[in-house]
């Protein structure tokens, strides 16, 4: 099948990101489905919902049928990434291929690895952990994809987001989603090292800028973010927009030692813990001196809004 000239395929459409993007797509016009297991998402009238098992061929193919641009936005679970990841990924690759379609690759900075100071798309990356392993074996297997004239590829990077709908944020899971219920607010590792997040609607722009530039093509791209805070900054942000303050707390790596052989989040955590105790910031400039102007929103704005929307929709 032949590429229809403007249907953008959103893969994963129940994560926080997948969802963003395709609200992103729709609300500039395109042809938008959006595609999960169940073919149900909270999305916009006007948003195809599709019901596809991606990690199968003909799911895969039925997915993205018709589609000009394919936004990989879908993921394993989180402990199942070094098993299940790459097949996945190799699935929708076939199937992207097939449709000649261009594939966008939601990715993050996993694959970098501790030490890795400022990220910016010229970092090398030195991830030795299974997660980051696994990261860099994608990106190879995409760029390689892109390099042999198989298919178009742009891959895009954030650090953690946040936003309206990021329930699988660890920070929106932390320090943002318990203020409907009034509870302590949280942020994991350390309170004092400078992190780098992303507004989940600007990370979303930016994706389908990635989808309908041919000048993203082939390359890897660090995403606007906000600027980087601590996460007492951060905590402080959420309670400025709360009528009351709430209690914060971190979570140490000890609490998280404890936690691990009870708590899959917690022995998950532990191997990447490096990005909350290391400064974890990025340079967004290339993207911004490539396709600018593009407006982020300033972080106090973005905070109190994702705030607003949490009280609004989870109390």
């Amino acid at each position: 099948m032949t590429a229809t000239a403007d249907l953008h395929v959103v893969l994963g459409a129940s994560g926080g990101a997948g969802n963003a993007i395709a609200r992103a797509l729709h609300e500039a016009g395109f042809a938008t489905r959006a595609v999960n297991r169940s073919g149900s998402a909270d999305l916009p009238d006007g948003v195809e919902l599709v019901a596809a098992d991606i990690t199968d061929p003909a799911g895969a193919e039925r997915a993205v049928a018709g589609a000009a641009v394919v936004y990989m936005a879908a993921q394993p679970a989180y402990h199942r990434w070094p098993e299940e990841f790459l097949p996945m990924l190799a699935t929708v690759i076939d199937a992207v291929t097939a449709e000649q379609a261009k594939l966008v690759m939601v990715d993050n900075l996993y694959g970098y690895g501790p030490g890795a100071g400022t990220m910016s798309e010229a970092t090398q990356e030195r991830a030795t952990d299974a997660k980051g392993t696994v990261r860099r074996a994608m990106t190879r297997t995409l760029l390689d994809a892109h390099q042999s004239g198989r298919l178009r590829v742009a891959i895009g990077r954030a650090s953690d987001y946040f936003g309206p709908r990021a329930d699988n944020s660890g920070i929106a899971a932390l320090a943002i989603e318990p203020v409907a219920a009034g509870k302590t607010i949280r942020w994991t590792g350390s309170l004092e090292a400078p992190h780098s997040a992303a507004y989940l609607p600007d990370i979303a722009r930016a994706y389908v800028k990635l989808g309908t530039e041919e000048r993203a093509d082939g390359r890897i791209w660090i995403l606007p973010h906000t600027r980087a805070v601590t996460g007492a900054e951060f905590l402080e942000l959420v309670n400025a927009a709360l009528p009351q303050p709430l209690k914060t707390g971190v979570i140490s790596k000890m609490m998280l030692r404890l936690a691990a052989p009870f708590h899959r989040i917690s022995k998950e955590t532990l191997g990447i813990l490096y990005q909350w105790t290391e400064p974890f910031v990025v340079d967004d400039s290339r993207f911004h001196e490539t396709f600018g102007p593009f407006a982020t929103t300033p972080l106090d704005s973005a905070v109190a809004d994702t705030v607003a929307w949490y009280r609004e929709n989870h109390s």
